[in-house]
Order: C-alpha cells, then sequence, then structure tokens
C-alpha cells in the first residue's frame, strides 16, 4: 500500500516531466532551437540517460557550431548505446568540423579519430550512406601526405552506387567535378536524374553548368524543366 501511495505522488511529476519532453520536442521539429533547448536541458537533470533528449541536444550544439559540446552529448549517447551506428557518425561528423577549424598542426591529430567514427558506423549499419559520403569529402579534402586519395574516394562511391544508384552517381559526379573534370561530372549527373530525378540531381547539374562549365542558361532551362515535371 505505502508503494502505491508513493507511485501516486510521484506520478504527476512524471507527467510534468513527460509534457515538457513533448513541448521541446515539438519546438525542435519546428527548428526553434533556442526554446526547446532550455526545456531539453531541464528534463535532462531529471533523466540523465534520457536517449533521445542527449540526441536532440546534441543536435542543436550541432547546428549551433559548438562542436565540443555536440560531442558530449554524442560521446554519452556511444557509451550508451555502442551499437548505434548513427552516434558514431555523428561524433566523428563534430569531430571532423572542429578539426577544419583547427589549427593544421592540431587537426592532423584528430583525422584518424574522425575517419574511425565513421568508418564505424559503417561496420555497425552496412548500408549506411551519410557516413559514405562523410569518408569521400574527407579524403577529398585531406592532402595526398596525411591520407587524401582519390582511390579511397572512388572505393566508397562503388559502394554508395551498390545501395543507392542516386547516391552512387551523385558521388562519382562530385570527385569527377572535385577534380575539375567536369564533362565525366555531367555525365554521372545526368546519369542520377535519370535513376532518380530528384531534386538535388538537377540542382547539382545546374550547379556544374552554371559555375563550373560557365553555361547559366543551360543551368535555368534545366531547373524548368524540374519544375515542369513536378507539377502539382
Amino acid at each position: 500500500m505505502r508503494l502505491i501511495v508513493q507511485w501516486l505522488f510521484c506520478f504527476p511529476m512524471l507527467v510534468y516531466s513527460q509534457s515538457n519532453f513533448d513541448k521541446a520536442e515539438k519546438f525542435f521539429m519546428q527548428d526553434k532551437y533556442d526554446l526547446a533547448k532550455p526545456i531539453f536541458e531541464s528534463f535532462l537533470k531529471e533523466s540523465p540517460n534520457h536517449i533521445k533528449t542527449l540526441e536532440y541536444l546534441g543536435d542543436i550544439e550541432g547546428a549551433e557550431k559548438s562542436w565540443d559540446k555536440a560531442m558530449f552529448y554524442y560521446g554519452k549517447l556511444i557509451k550508451l548505446k555502442p551499437g548505434e551506428a548513427n552516434y558514431h557518425y555523428k561524433y566523428g561528423g563534430c569531430l571532423g568540423m572542429k578539426a577544419k577549424e583547427s589549427n593544421k598542426f592540431k587537426a592532423l591529430g584528430m583525422i584518424d579519430d574522425v575517419k574511425a567514427s565513421f568508418e564505424k558506423a559503417i561496420a555497425l549499419d552496412s548500408n549506411h550512406i551519410e557516413a559514405r559520403w562523410a569518408l569521400i569529402e574527407l579524403y577529398l579534402q585531406l592532402p595526398g601526405i596525411v591520407g587524401g586519395s582519390e582511390k579511397k574516394a572512388q572505393r566508397y562511391a562503388a559502394e554508395l552506387l551498390k545501395i543507392s544508384p542516386v547516391d552512387g552517381y551523385l558521388a562519382q559526379g562530385r570527385i569527377a567535378e572535385y577534380f575539375d573534370r567536369y564533362k565525366e561530372a555531367e555525365k554521372y549527373y545526368l546519369k542520377a536524374i535519370t535513376v532518380g530525378g530528384s531534386k538535388t540531381s538537377y540542382q547539382k547539374l545546374a550547379n556544374l553548368y552554371k559555375n563550373k562549365m560557365n553555361q547559366p542558361e543551360r543551368a535555368r532551362l534545366l531547373l524548368e524543366t524540374y519544375k515542369e515535371k513536378n507539377k502539382s
């Protein structure tokens, strides 16, 4: 009987806490991070290992480019749920952004951990698309002397092609464009349009025409074609 009374006493507090979480989650989904953040932080004091709250706070700090704070939350998630691929991916993404904003010597010391986080995400989820994209960008932008490699980037593009043909062609186009092989990039972006017809595919090709191949009119016509095909 005593336990029942104690539970009944606590029940309103539990309902109130859940209500606050729901309110914060609603703000988060509306991109109102300044309103969601303090409510999540308050909720976390009551439930320090609440998975979704930790992830939401990590996402908010990441959106605000507070990389260390974001990594704190994602790091805690990795400890609580080490088998969740997305937490490793998000941690690696924040670490990579921190490295990008650090001096060269400090950044070099972070590269292996960045790679390891993305590779861990892929090991846990063999179909993880975002982690492969992240590794492609990493290998493209790193100098060859510290591990940059088109060959390695192409390896992950080939894996993407098997998982998601649209992403695979976009990745191959991205690699070709990075190395100024614009006709080759055009070919891959056209394949992405043929396979998926997504707005992203059209936009990538339009940007290539406008910004790299000096063909703004062709870019305009391409986007007009997309609009015509997707009229509601």
